[in-house]
């Protein structure tokens, strides 16, 4: 090879090489801007993964807490729970402690009520007995009061009858001769002694009265009616002086 050949390709080769160098140093710029940029990137990741890490930290210490609470949370549960059962048992003997307080108060309640009922019973019945001690002692008092005005009617009456007597003693033999003989069992001396009593009356009530046969009184009676003794009403029955 000649001289001027190898310049040739020297030349060439410089050529070459230098758009090789261009071309190397445009790739190596590439890769350095690349680089750089995936530097960048990283470091930005970096943050981003150091945040996450310790937003993962405050989540799992968070997490870490929660379970803590949880536990705690369970515990209390199983506490409350206890003691739920606790005063649920408490609260049957209660109640049941009740019932039984209930029924020995309503014995005596009962009890109470019946004797209430019975004192209410013989209330009434004093206070009926009390009405009725009045109205038997008004009519005790109207009685004496009834007696008293008789007393006083029949003594006016018998004083009457015993002038009407004399007056009959001195008018009439035969009424004087019954009186004289009263003491003996004659029927007209029981009519008349009867009349003179009541000084009216009714010829039921008298035969009722008399001690012998009603035919007897009613012939005795109608005689002295006609002897003009006494008087006889018959349409009516009234027989007086």
């Amino acid at each position: 090879m000649s001289a001027e050949e190898i310049l040739s390709f020297i030349e060439r080769f410089e050529g070459s090489f230098d758009m090789f160098h261009q071309v190397m140093q445009k790739h190596f710029n590439e890769i350095i801007q690349n680089l750089s940029l995936t530097w960048k990137k990283m470091k930005v990741e970096q943050k981003e993964n150091s945040k996450l890490q310790g937003t993962i930290r405050e989540q799992e210490s968070e997490l870490t807490e929660l379970r803590t609470r949880s536990e705690e949370l369970d515990r209390k549960i199983e506490d409350l729970n206890s003691k739920k059962e606790e005063l649920t048992l408490e609260t049957r003997e209660l109640k049941s402690e009740e019932l039984k307080i209930t029924d020995s108060l309503n014995k005596p309640k009962l009890e109470l009520e019946n004797l209430s009922t019975k004192i209410d019973s013989i209330n009434e019945k004093i206070i009926a007995k009390e009405s009725e001690n009045t109205n038997l002692t008004q009519k005790k008092i109207d009685n004496g009061n009834r007696e008293n005005e008789l007393k006083s009617t029949f003594a006016k009456r018998m004083d009457e009858l015993e002038k009407q007597l004399v007056q009959l003693k001195q008018n009439n033999f035969f009424t004087s001769f019954l009186i004289a003989h009263s003491d003996e069992d004659i029927p007209e001396v029981d009519i008349l002694a009867a009349i003179m009593q009541k000084g009216r009356c009714k010829l039921d009530d008298l035969k009722k009265q008399l001690d012998f046969p009603p035919i007897m009184a009613v012939r005795t009676i109608k005689q002295l009616a006609l002897a003009g003794i006494i008087n006889l009403d018959e349409n009516t029955g009234t027989i007086t002086f």
